[in-house]
C-alpha cells in the first residue's frame, strides 16, 4: 500500500470519527429531550433496563460484522451510560438545594446567630440530657465563652438497645428551659415524624441524625416544620446520598438546612468514624446551604477535637459541633468523647485563634 492510499484511508477515518462525533453529541442532546419530558423523577428514575434491552438487541440484530456482537453491545452500554450521566449533571441542576438554582450562600439566622456569613459558629452542649442541673452547668460555661446555641440529645437512637435512651419530651421541657434563662438556642434531635411538630414548640432548632439521613418520613416532615433543620450524614451515605435527603427537605417548603458532616464508616478503628473534611468544600460547591462539622462523633477522641475543628474552620466549614460535660467519667453516653469543662476552655481558646 502506497503512502497516498494510507493517507486517503486515514482522512476517510478522520472524517468517520468527526461524524460519529456528531452524531453521539445529537444523541445525547435527544437524551436530554427525553429526560425533560419525565419531571420530578431522579436520575435514578429515569434509567429504563426495558428500554435499554430492546435498544441493544435491535442494534444487535443489525450488526452485519466486523465487530462481535458482545463489542457493539459494550460500546453502546457506554454510549448509554453517558447519556444517563448527562441526565444525572442536568438533574442536580435543577435540584433546590443546588448552587446552580441558587448561586447566593443561604444564611440561617438562629437567634441572632447568622450560620453560613463566613464566620465559624459553634454549637455545644452535652451528648444526652441528663438532668436540668446538668445541662444548667454546661449552659453557664457556654455563655461564659459568649456562645449562643446549646445542644442536648433527649431522644437517643442508641445501637444498643440496653444503652440510655434520653429522657424524651422532659429532655426537651429542660432544654427549653434552660435556653429561655441564659438566652440560648436550643438544639435536639427527633427520631419519629409524628414528634416533628410538638418538638418544634420546644427547639430552635430540629436535629436528624446520621441513622436517620433517609428516613425519609422524618425528612418530609422536617421539611413542614418552620424550624432550622440540622441534617447529618449517614454513616454509609454518599455526598450524593446526603444532599439529595437535604432535597427531600427543601421539596417540602423548608429551606433552611444545615448539613453536618459528621464522619463516615470505614475499615480505620483509630477514630470512632473517619471524618471526611474534603466534604465541606464539595458540599459548598455542590449546593447553596451552609456546612458543619461535628468532630466529637466524626473522631471520638477528645485529644482530636481541636486539630479536627481547626481542620473544619480551615477548610471552610461554617459552624463546628462539639459535645461537653460537667464530668464525662460518669456521662450516660459516649463518656470517652465528651469534653470536661477545663478542656472546654482549651477547646474554645485554640479554636478562635
Amino acid at each position: 500500500m502506497s503512502n497516498e492510499q494510507l493517507d486517503l484511508l486515514r482522512e476517510q477515518l478522520d472524517e468517520l470519527n468527526m461524524d460519529l462525533l456528531s452524531l453521539i453529541n445529537k444523541r445525547g442532546e435527544l437524551v436530554k429531550q427525553v429526560a425533560k419530558s419525565k419531571p420530578n423523577q431522579g436520575p435514578d428514575k429515569k434509567y429504563d433496563p426495558v428500554r435499554e434491552h430492546q435498544m441493544l438487541e435491535k442494534i444487535k440484530n443489525q450488526n452485519e460484522g466486523p465487530f462481535q456482537d458482545a463489542t457493539i453491545i459494550h460500546l453502546f452500554k457506554e454510549i448509554f451510560k453517558a447519556g444517563l450521566e448527562l441526565q444525572e449533571k442536568d438533574y442536580h441542576k435543577e435540584m433546590l438545594v443546588s448552587r446552580k438554582r441558587k448561586s447566593e450562600d443561604t444564611i440561617i439566622d438562629i437567634k441572632g446567630e447568622k450560620i453560613g456569613d463566613g464566620q465559624p459558629h459553634f454549637v455545644c452542649g452535652p451528648c444526652a440530657v441528663e438532668s436540668y442541673e446538668q445541662v444548667r452547668k454546661v449552659a453557664e460555661q457556654i455563655k461564659k465563652h459568649g456562645l449562643n446555641m446549646i445542644r442536648g440529645g433527649a431522644f437517643k437512637p442508641r445501637t444498643s438497645p440496653y444503652d440510655f435512651q434520653g429522657l424524651g419530651f422532659e429532655g426537651l421541657e429542660i432544654l427549653r428551659r434552660i435556653g429561655d434563662e441564659f438566652d440560648l438556642a436550643v438544639v435536639s434531635e427527633i427520631v419519629r415524624p409524628q414528634d416533628m411538630e410538638k418538638a418544634a414548640e420546644y427547639l430552635d432548632m430540629i436535629q436528624i441524625g446520621a441513622r436517620n439521613m433517609q428516613n425519609f418520613e422524618i425528612l418530609k416532615a422536617a421539611g413542614e416544620v418552620n424550624k432550622p433543620i440540622i441534617l447529618k450524614r449517614g454513616m454509609s451515605a454518599t455526598v450524593s446520598d446526603f444532599i439529595n435527603a437535604a432535597e427531600y427537605i427543601h421539596s417540602r417548603g423548608n429551606s433552611n438546612i444545615i448539613l453536618c458532616e459528621r464522619g463516615i464508616r470505614t475499615y480505620e478503628t483509630a477514630t470512632r468514624n473517619t471524618l471526611d473534611i474534603t466534604a465541606v468544600p464539595i458540599l459548598k460547591q455542590e449546593t447553596h446551604l451552609p456546612v458543619m462539622v461535628d468532630v466529637t462523633h466524626s473522631t471520638g477522641r477528645r485529644d482530636l477535637l481541636i486539630p479536627a475543628a481547626k481542620a473544619a474552620i480551615a477548610i471552610g466549614a461554617d459552624a463546628v459541633m462539639a459535645e461537653v460535660h460537667p464530668d464525662p467519667a460518669v456521662a450516660l453516653s459516649d463518656q470517652q468523647q465528651q469534653m470536661n469543662f477545663e478542656q472546654f476552655d482549651a477547646f474554645m481558646e485554640a479554636v478562635r485563634k
